[in-house]
């Protein structure tokens, strides 16, 4: 089933930070995964978003996504990254048929 990484960015340090931006892609693309959602406009429609950055990758599935995240190519690329701004990522299991057919979430 497929997974999605969801990445909240509030960027401080964009020089610091394009390194990391210009670095991870291809490392994606090699893994697995693919970017769906890359910053770019946003329009809060509800609630209270701040102007953070979002993006968004699938992956064919949670463990590939996990794989990419440990790796010790990421850990090395992440690295680019500190203290060029606050990062919150969240990886979500995909579309479950069943569950939507039953109302139950917790379907397998």
């Amino acid at each position: 089933m497929a997974a999605y990484l969801v990445v909240e960015a509030e960027i401080t340090d964009w020089e610091k930070f394009s390194a990391y931006a210009r670095s991870v892609p291809s490392l994606v693309t090699r893994f697995g995964g693919e970017y769906l959602v890359l910053g770019g406009k946003a329009e809060a429609l509800e609630g209270d978003w701040g102007g953070e950055r979002l993006v968004v990758h699938r992956w064919p599935d949670m463990e590939t996504a996990r794989q990419f995240w440990n790796s010790a190519e990421y850990a090395e690329i992440r690295k680019l990254r500190e203290g060029a701004g606050r990062f919150r990522v969240m990886l979500l299991e995909g579309h479950n048929a069943e569950a939507l057919e039953t109302g139950n979430p917790d379907q397998a």
